[in-house]
This record gives structure tokens, C-alpha cells and sequence, in this order.
């Protein structure tokens, strides 16, 4: 007995150690896959036995639900982005130890203050959810405004974000969901903002990268003005969509969107990447905004019922496809690994596809019940999670395969 408690010990020993707090990507891409699967989990089965009332604090669960994929689930994955990219565009030391430990915990206790909602008063409630933002803030600050950083206007994203997460918890506490609903409407138009500005980046970069490595040049079509046009278009919606949500004017501004991303994304060639999964599915993603937004169109101008579930086209595709595709590319490439993912993340990429298809053209055009279809998009999400988590948890909490630091 002696012996096999010595093995034991010297086993664990040569096991290299755990790292989750050494680098910003690390805690938060953990977080947001994991919160992903039981996130999501726990909605299924709420609105399973929900659907028909209402959800925590006289919301409808669907608004739950969905504050909990905004601020839970998408917000980790910008912040632990955030966290990475910072250092890279700064030239400053990355984020990691005890500021990055409070950090996690200041986001983990905001998740079960919300699943405690209505226990809590507004002011306790608000306390902790709204605290995390502002933490975020008071890291990544300082290095962009010394450095006076092209990226410092993110700070203003996350002001604002942080202002709908209040409005959401005052629609939350006056049992209005119209007004929770504005401030969930408002925050995605952020993060489609920040998809675009920062997609717009990526997405073309690492596909001529990973062409040329194969030896074949392209030339990515794109001017000054398309880009301004796109951008600008993007942040007219989320302006639009604040003061005359629901209108025609939002849903021309959605279609000239939706058009403009639709030419922008047409010249990255797409099509030539079809052999590299950690790369079209980078393609794949983003091309869910530009549908997202013409489907938002035909909703808004001509009330097409097919049309209906354009959100879940813009947050279960684009929001979730892009955070999918930057964390597995991301963990990969900073904890000094190639830039290839390992077979079984392509079908995670196809089942979140198959995830959002389902959720935005099943109700229409499948014979299935309403409730079957949810069920069965739920089912093909948490699949698509699970296998993220299996393959990146211990990439995640090991060091880094190149001995560096992060």
C-alpha cells in the first residue's frame, strides 16, 4: 500500500502543473465553452418546465436565456479575446496571476447572483453583476491609453455594453420585457459591431496566411470605401435599432448592411479554403451576419414568416460560430501549438452550423413541433461545446507545449 501511494505521488509529480490563470485567454475560453454547455443545458431543461410562464423576476425565460448567452457565455469570450490582444497590440506584458483569478471570480459570481435573481434585492443584484465590466476596464485601460492605441475605442464598447446589462437588470426588477429585451437587442448590435471591425481584420489575414503556405497568392478584394460603407452601415443599425426598433427604416438599414457585408465577404475567397477547417470555419461564421442581416430585412419590410428567427441567425450563428472559430485558432497559436485543429473540431463547427440552421429555418420549413426543433438545435449546440471542452480543457490549463511563458 506503501509503494502504490509513493507511485502515485511520484506520477502526479512528473505531470506538468496546472496554469488556467497564466494568461488572459486561458481562464475565459474555458469559461465561455463550459458555460456553453451548462449554460445551455440548464436553459433546456428550464424552458422545458418554463416555456409556458414566465422565467426568474416575471421575465420570459427566452430573455432570460438570452442574457445569460450576452453577458455570460459571449462576454467571456470578448474578455478572454480582450485579454490576449491587448498585450499583442500594445507591446505590454500580458494579464495573468491574482488580478486574473479576481477577475474570474468577480465574472463567476455575476453568473450566480443572475441564477439567484430573485432572491436578491436590485441594488445587491446590480452590485455584483454590474461590477465585472468595469474590472475589465480597470486591466486593459492603461495600456491602451499610454500606448494611444488605433483599439482604444473599445473601451467604449464595453461602456456600453455595460450600460445595457443595467438596463437589462432594471427591465428584469420592473417585470419589463419589453425594455430587457431593447437592452439584449442593443448589446448584440455591439457585439455584431465588433465582429465586423475585428473580423474584418482576421478573417481575410489568416486566410491569405494559410494560402500561402500552400503556395498559392491571392489578392483579397477590398477598398477604403467598402470598409468605411460596412462599418458605417453596421453602426447605423445598432442606432436605428435603439430608437425605432421593430420599423421599416431598421430593416432598410439592415438590408443595405446585409448587402454591403455580403460583397465585403465575397472577396476573401472563401471558397479556395475548403481543405482547412480552422479556416473556413472563420468563413462560415462571419458569413452568418450578412445572412442574418437580410433575413432580418425580409422579416422587418415584408413580415416573411420564414424570416422570423433572424436573431438566432445573428447570435447562435455569427456571435457563436466567430467565438468558436477565434478560441480554438486562439488557444492553439498561444500555447505554441500549430495552427491545425484536430479532426473532431471540424464537426464541432458543422454541428454548430447544423445548431443555428436548424434554430432559424426549422420552425418554418421542418415537419417537426416547435418544441422538437428547439430540443434538437439544443442537443447539436451542446455537442458542438462538448467536443470543444474535451479537446481544450487540458490545452487550456497545461503550459504551453514551447516551454514560454502565458
Amino acid at each position: 500500500m506503501l509503494n502504490w501511494h509513493f507511485n502515485c505521488l511520484f506520477a502526479w509529480s512528473l505531470m506538468p502543473p496546472f496554469v488556467p490563470f497564466a494568461y488572459g485567454y486561458r481562464p475565459f475560453f474555458l469559461l465561455a465553452g463550459w458555460f456553453a454547455v451548462l449554460g445551455m443545458g440548464a436553459w433546456l431543461w428550464l424552458w422545458l418546465y418554463l416555456s409556458a410562464g414566465a422565467g426568474s423576476g416575471g421575465l420570459p425565460v427566452s430573455q432570460w436565456h438570452g442574457h445569460e448567452m450576452m453577458f455570460g457565455f459571449i462576454l467571456a469570450a470578448i474578455t478572454g479575446f480582450m485579454l490576449t490582444a491587448v498585450p499583442s497590440w500594445t507591446g505590454k506584458r500580458g494579464f495573468g496571476g491574482w488580478p486574473l483569478v479576481l477577475l474570474t471570480l468577480i465574472w463567476l459570481a455575476g453568473r450566480i447572483a443572475m441564477a439567484a435573481s430573485g432572491l436578491l434585492p436590485l441594488v445587491a443584484l446590480a452590485a455584483i453583476e454590474l461590477a465585472f465590466l468595469p474590472a475589465l476596464g480597470v486591466l486593459i485601460a492603461p495600456p491602451l491609453l499610454r500606448a494611444r492605441n488605433r483599439n482604444t475605442p473599445l473601451l467604449l464598447v464595453l461602456l456600453a455594453l455595460w450600460a445595457a446589462d443595467g438596463a437589462f437588470l432594471l427591465g428584469h426588477h420592473r417585470a419589463d420585457p419589453a425594455l430587457a429585451g431593447a437592452a439584449l437587442r442593443f448589446a448584440l448590435n455591439l457585439v455584431l459591431v465588433l465582429i465586423t471591425v475585428i473580423g474584418g481584420r482576421i478573417v481575410p489575414a489568416f486566410t491569405t496566411n494559410a494560402l500561402r503556405l500552400r503556395g498559392v497568392t491571392v489578392r483579397m478584394r477590398s477598398s477604403a470605401p467598402l470598409e468605411r460603407a460596412v462599418v458605417s452601415a453596421m453602426i447605423a443599425l445598432l442606432l436605428v435599432d435603439a430608437l425605432w426598433p421593430a420599423k421599416p427604416l431598421a430593416g432598410g438599414v439592415a438590408l443595405a448592411a446585409g448587402l454591403a457585408q455580403s460583397w465585403r465577404l465575397a472577396g476573401w475567397n472563401g471558397h479556395r479554403t475548403l481543405h482547412d477547417p480552422i479556416v473556413w470555419v472563420l468563413h462560415v461564421a462571419y458569413a452568418w451576419l450578412p445572412l442574418g442581416l437580410l433575413l432580418k430585412a425580409a422579416w422587418l419590410l415584408g413580415g416573411f414568416a420564414w424570416a422570423g428567427f433572424w436573431m438566432h441567425a445573428l447570435s447562435a450563428g455569427a456571435a457563436a460560430s466567430m467565438i468558436l472559430a477565434v478560441m480554438s485558432r486562439a488557444a492553439l497559436g498561444h500555447t505554441g501549438r500549430p495552427l491545425r485543429v484536430a479532426p473532431p473540431m471540424a464537426w464541432s463547427y458543422l454541428l454548430l452550423a447544423a445548431a443555428a440552421t436548424l434554430r432559424v429555418f426549422g420552425p418554418v420549413w421542418l415537419p417537426l413541433s416547435y418544441r422538437a426543433t428547439i430540443l434538437v438545435a439544443g442537443a447539436l449546440w451542446l455537442a458542438a461545446f462538448l467536443i470543444y471542452v474535451t479537446i481544450y480543457t487540458p490545452i487550456l490549463l497545461r503550459p504551453r507545449v514551447d516551454g514560454k511563458p502565458g
